[in-house]
């Protein structure tokens, strides 16, 4: 009979399972109604030759049946709607065949367009829309935010570095866009330790998909050569947002482009340096480091070769280059320190630590009475190594740092090969026994610690630090001040025309150990952010005397944009100009400074990013190519000169020769220390 028109019930099918709350996006709607009409439609029609071919003709009166089962029929249709028509099965009716007539016509149109659409459907299905199965036993962190070739080989390059030795952490990363074919052979690299998953960190599906809840930390990674920093900033921000709203007790440790956009993030609820909650902002960080090279020739690279992982490169030869690799093999690593050294000075354990173990600790992480964590950086005597206390080494790699945390006394104080020091039998037993360190203390060698107190505070022994009652009063109450907090010295608010200088008036004015800025910019430009330039050198443990003066070189547009955050800052002067200009170069006296900085701002009209570094790198050459006359007519220029902006004439510590003795004359550009921003 007609029993087979039941088989239209099966266009109905996405509505049921809409019902049952079981489709729930478009594409999985659009796929079930696009297969139940297909089907639908290929069943009914096959019922329907099934009927008349199995009945004949009635005006044959039934005589030109043909036996046929209903999966013939089927089989029919389904060929006859591809077009191919084998003819193995055909109709032999007068109503079967008219049927099949206009079923070709309307069967083909829908076999055209139906599946390939169904195809494209499940082609799109993503490839990377899985969950993490999270494995006993071992953390995993989540990765989100700028996720390119170029930031994630770098993260990888470093995180998995093989001197970390025992990285037992898997990295997962979650990124809304599908990676492409070298990022994703990247993944497929490093595939034991690396899984990517496709989504948004503003989904909660998605966070819930990659087991954030479990996670021992959650990296957000910005995008560094964006045209806004700003935005760039907002959106790691609205991710913090999601993630801390998602799960409040997971650690985030975002990348910031902008000083300021720092503030935006403690006015999150549930935002908790203590529990390990951090911004990194690499203008500050970057900024920071060249301040301090300013005051410290080399010292940015110092840093940089501590905090980055690269192996030990072998050199036969005995050159500096050899000692040089080999400084820079070194990296900062935490371990736990032994038992042996419990009751014992920081000054004793160092000494033991260096002759014994040749290891150089310079830092340890100590714990008050009351339990609040603090890390103390070269301490003296009267700090006491105490059970389960966290030494800071400098070393080649995390193996090295272990004799640390194996040193016994009784099995390796007659040893003198550090690396024979290894885990001895009384270590072993201590291990049955049960341990009163922290659960916390397997997590060593730059892992990813997750205090449950507190996060250590950094304390430095230095009493120039903050300016004692008696540096205040001796100070000139008028010139001579410091900010609210004791930090920085401070000057009440200057006009920027206050401090412009002209290039004669620069020529004029023979500065000398002082510091030379030169800034690529324009007012469409993003600001660097200056501000963590100049705070280091304004620092309160330099007395005033001690400060170098700063001297900005660079269009007058953008400095008037950055002049805001630098304004109650001393002894700070503005040569409108550009770098690129020999004049303004001499005006400044860039042959007597102490150092020169040069920086760019990110240039948003330029495709490739190796180029943003041109107008640095040709400032650079430039300098390095000048040549300076050494006969400096220095008491005709003292007669003729004037006090720059922001120095005191009446100071024998400000005169405009003051320091000339000191600094020697360069007569050539290759000698004039330069700190170059690429």
């Amino acid at each position: 009979g007609l029993r087979f028109l039941r088989a239209l019930r099966l266009i109905q099918f996405s509505e049921i399972l809409q019902f049952l709350n079981i489709l729930k996006t478009s594409n999985s709607i659009k796929l079930v109604n696009l297969c139940s009409i297909f089907i639908s439609t290929w069943l009914t029609a096959a019922g329907f030759i099934h009927l008349v071919e199995n009945s004949g003709d009635p005006w044959e009166n039934f005589q030109n049946n043909q036996p046929l089962t209903y999966w013939e029929c089927v089989y029919l249709l389904m060929v006859t709607m591809s077009t191919v028509g084998y003819g193995d099965v055909y109709a032999k009716t007068t109503l079967g065949r008219l049927f099949m007539v206009f079923f070709i016509l309307g069967g083909l149109a829908m076999f055209a367009s139906y599946v390939p659409e169904i195809i494209e459907l499940i082609g799109n299905r993503k490839k990377y829309g899985g969950s993490y199965s999270a494995v006993s036993g071992r953390k995993h962190i989540v990765v989100c935010g700028h996720i390119t070739l170029e930031s994630v080989s770098n993260f990888l390059k470093d995180f998995l570095h093989k001197d970390r030795d025992d990285v037992n952490v898997e990295i997962v990363f979650l990124h809304n866009i599908s990676p492409n074919l070298e990022l994703e052979a990247l993944f497929k690299r490093h595939f034991t330790q690396v899984e990517f998953y496709q989504g948004s960190v503003l989904n909660p599906h998605d966070l819930a998909r990659v087991k954030i809840e479990s996670a021992d930390a959650c990296l957000i990674l910005a995008n560094k050569y964006c045209a806004d920093p700003d935005a760039e900033d907002a959106s790691n921000i609205m991710r913090v947002i999601s993630i801390k709203n998602y799960h409040p007790k997971i650690r985030i440790i975002t990348q910031m482009l902008q000083y300021h956009n720092k503030a935006h993030l403690l006015n999150i609820p549930s935002w908790n340096w203590k529990e390990g909650d951090d911004a990194i902002c690499l203008a500050e960080l970057k900024l920071g480091f060249i301040a301090q090279s300013c005051l410290a020739p080399g010292l940015s690279t110092m840093l940089a070769n501590l905090f980055s992982m690269r192996s030990f490169i072998k050199i036969e030869e005995d050159t500096w280059q050899k000692y040089y690799l080999e400084g820079v093999a070194n990296e900062m690593y935490t371990e736990y320190l032994s038992s042996a050294f419990v009751g014992l000075s920081f000054p004793a354990v160092c000494e033991l630590v260096f002759a014994k173990l040749k290891l150089l600790m310079i830092a340890i992480e100590y714990k008050s009475e009351k339990r609040e964590s603090s890390i103390l950086i070269n301490p003296g005597n009267h700090v006491k190594i105490q059970e389960g206390t966290l030494g800071f080494f400098i070393a080649s790699d995390a193996k090295e740092v272990k004799r640390a945390f194996f040193y016994c006394k009784a099995c390796h104080d007659d040893i003198t090969d550090p690396k024979r020091i290894k885990k001895c039998g009384c270590k072993r037993l201590e291990d049955e026994q049960p341990s009163t360190l922290s659960p916390k203390k397997k997590q060593r060698n730059g892992g990813m610690r997750n205090s449950p107190n507190s996060s250590p505070k950094l304390m430095r022994h230095d009493p120039l630090l903050i300016p004692g009652n008696e540096q205040i009063d001796n100070m000139d109450a008028n010139v001579k001040k410091y900010d609210s907090t004791g930090m920085f010295h401070w000057c009440p608010a200057k006009d920027i025309e206050k401090v412009i200088l002209t290039r004669s008036e620069a020529a004029m004015t023979v500065l000398s150990g002082h510091v030379v800025v030169c800034i690529f910019g324009d007012v469409k430009s993003a600001l660097i952010g200056l501000r963590n330039l100049v705070m280091p050198l304004r620092a309160s443990n330099f007395h005033y005397h001690e400060l170098k003066h700063i001297v900005f070189v660079g269009s007058l547009e953008y400095l008037r944009r950055e002049w805001e955050t630098l304004h109650n800052f001393p002894k700070v002067s503005i040569l409108p100009g550009t770098p690129l200009s020999r004049a303004d170069l001499r005006a400044v006296n860039i042959n007597l400074c102490d150092m020169c900085v040069i920086l760019s701002a990110n240039q948003n009209n330029i495709d490739d990013a190796s180029l943003q570094d041109k107008e640095c790198i040709l400032a650079s050459l430039n300098i390095k190519s000048m040549q300076f006359d050494d006969s400096i007519g220095v008491l005709q220029a003292n007669s003729q000169g004037f006090t720059p902006p922001g120095m005191d004439r009446s100071s024998p510590d400000n005169s405009p020769v003051h320091g000339l003795l000191r600094q020697p004359s360069i007569t050539t550009g290759a000698n004039i220390p330069i700190i170059t921003e690429l």
